[in-house]
């Protein structure tokens, strides 16, 4: 073939219109890529945007599982399924319902323990001891953090679950009885011997007691009622008066030689300090008190008259205040609290009131 001027001419510019023209198909598929890549990034963000609202439902899903994990944290407490404790600086009040107006039916001292029945709002439906009622839900510690605090404040009682238990002098049914105490009564637990338990009894008194007799259980301090004060018929004013100001003591400490109703006092030197303020003046010893005013048969006692125990001689004194209670500076680790009267043998029963 021969090629003219005009041929090559016309062969060269087809082929640069080829080439041209593949060149914008190439230009044209790259523009389709880019816009599927940005097609595929848009969809990849969006993934992102979808993933990253799941991990957050499920971390969220998470914190409200561990939450409510926390609340139902199984009690170290025996009998408390829902454990709260209480964190105040003098002590909490539980009401009759979930109100400030509401009437007042107990009270918690701090670190006490109750078993927690419902949450409304801000406040909280508990039972502990004999007091059910609703108290303020901040002033509570729950959950593990409450378990913590019952470990390390938490003892272990004695219950007694025979008709009349002997406290011996010695891990040894042949020795000496230091006292008796009635069925249902608690003991705290000193330290366990396998077969006997060593307990105190009071700040000054110990004994030990047959494990057969008993059922052991961890416990904290419980609501006091409002209840545990009635009077019988006839009882003056004075008493219930003396009464009243002696149980609003309760919680406060034990302090061997002390006299403070408040900063702390030892078994006679509370009788003595509530008496002084009704103009009765009594010695600072249990065994000298006892010396004072009239004996009266423990089954006729009324409130205000004072309870004297001890192993042999007198060493404990309590404020009977009606309702077969007394109430009492016990020991270091209880301070001033609530008993039954005949949670030992009495020894005797004076009236220092008119």
């Amino acid at each position: 073939m021969i090629l003219n001027k005009k041929t090559v001419i016309g062969v060269m510019a087809a082929s640069c219109v080829l080439v041209v023209g593949t060149g914008i198909n190439v230009h044209a598929a790259t523009i389709g890529t880019s816009v599927g890549a940005a097609q595929v990034l848009g969809n990849n963000i969006q993934a992102d945007a979808d993933n990253s609202q799941v991990v957050k439902k499920a971390a969220k899903k998470k914190e409200t599982v561990e939450k409510k994990e926390e609340k139902k944290a199984t009690s170290v407490i025996d009998g408390i399924e829902n454990l709260g404790v209480a964190s105040v600086e003098n002590h909490l009040n539980i009401r009759e319902s979930a109100s400030e107006d509401a009437k007042l039916v107990g009270v918690l001292q701090n670190n006490a323990g109750c078993n927690i029945i419902e949450t409304q709002g801000d406040w909280s439906k508990i039972k502990s001891g004999k007091v059910t009622g609703f108290v303020k839900s901040e002033y509570l510690v729950t959950g593990e953090k409450a378990n913590k605090i019952a470990e390390e404040v938490m003892t272990t009682v004695a219950i007694v679950n025979t008709e009349t238990l002997y406290v011996r002098e010695e891990p040894n049914k042949n020795v000496g009885i230091v006292t008796m105490v009635p069925i249902e009564e608690e003991l705290e637990v000193k330290e366990d011997l396998g077969d006997w338990l060593h307990v105190e009894i009071d700040e000054d008194d110990s004994g030990y007691i047959s494990k057969e007799y008993v059922v052991l259980s961890h416990k904290l301090k419980t609501a006091t009622t409002m209840s545990e004060l009635k009077y019988g018929e006839g009882v003056s004013d004075v008493r219930v008066d003396i009464v009243q100001y002696a149980c609003q003591f309760i919680g406060n400490p034990y302090v061997w030689g002390g006299t403070s109703l408040t900063n702390g006092a030892d078994c006679s030197g509370f009788t003595m300090s509530v008496m002084a303020k009704y103009g009765v003046y009594l010695p600072h010893s249990s065994s000298a008190q006892s010396g004072c005013g009239t004996k009266v048969a423990a089954e006729d006692a009324l409130p205000g008259d004072l309870f004297f125990y001890g192993d042999g001689g007198i060493n404990h004194v309590a404020m009977y205040i009606g309702n077969g209670q007394v109430v009492h500076a016990s020991s270091a680790k209880t301070g001033i609290k609530i008993s039954n009267a005949f949670y030992r043998t009495p020894i005797c029963v004076t009236r220092v009131l008119d």
